[in-house]
């Protein structure tokens, strides 16, 4: 997903900012612990600098992402359509069953399919790169148990005015002896008190970037290869 946090602006009459509030202790926690995450992923410099990603979402959707410039291709062989598009612009080209749509009505509305696309599949990527994104909330929960029975920190997030589905609650698994994330909760409503599904993210490896490796997972536990690629 893609995300943009927003804070008020406090007009003080004596024209002094305050001091910035400390934040509570869970959530300072979890703050403290995406950023080792981040780091055991290779780093935000490797990040950053990983410019062309590629990856297929659950064996369907086929996305080819230049993050430098916001260039998109998405093609799904399955419904037989492909879409190349800027993720910044959102202008592009649709072509269904090998004809391009010239319909400008028609066309909007594909490129904004795209779009909902890239931002569902994207996340299901890249989620443990955007823990600290802005609009995310995070708080320490506590701790648990992955399926193993290898202990991990808990990683509750929560979204402020930015995605496609706000509402949404997810509960993080980095584990303690790898530290990675290695499960999700993904919960429809904040309030909601199970989650719909679970989800292991497994099968991490190294992908070589320009500024070094980022650690990537392939596999959300139903043997698809997902056909990763950076560079």
């Amino acid at each position: 997903m893609d995300w943009t946090r927003t804070l008020p602006l406090l007009l003080l009459a004596a024209c002094q900012a305050a001091p910035p509030a400390t934040p509570p202790p869970e959530n300072a926690k979890a703050i403290e612990l995406a950023e080792r995450v981040l780091e055991r992923l290779g780093g935000r410099e490797a990040w950053d600098g990983a410019r062309h990603l590629s990856w297929t979402f659950f064996g369907g959707r086929r996305h080819e992402w230049d993050k430098h410039t916001g260039d998109l291709r998405i093609e799904d062989p399955t419904n037989d359509w492909t879409i190349q598009m800027n993720l910044h612009t959102r202008e592009g080209s649709v072509v269904l069953a090998g004809e391009p749509v010239t319909d400008a009505v028609d066309r909007a509305e594909w490129l904004e399919r795209g779009w909902g696309a890239w931002v569902n599949d994207s996340y299901w990527m890249f989620m443990p790169y955007k823990l600290l994104d802005p609009g995310v909330l995070l708080r320490h929960v506590g701790r648990g148990e992955l399926e193993d029975g290898r202990g991990a920190e808990l990683l509750e997030l929560t979204f402020e005015h930015v995605g496609l589905t706000p509402q949404n609650r997810y509960v993080v698994f980095v584990a303690d002896d790898t530290g990675l994330v290695e499960r999700w909760d993904f919960y429809s409503r904040v309030s909601d008190p199970e989650p719909r599904m679970s989800t292991p993210w497994a099968d991490w490896a190294p992908y070589a970037g320009e500024f070094g490796e980022i650690w990537l997972s392939g596999s959300r536990g139903q043997g698809l290869d997902w056909e990763i690629g950076v560079r």
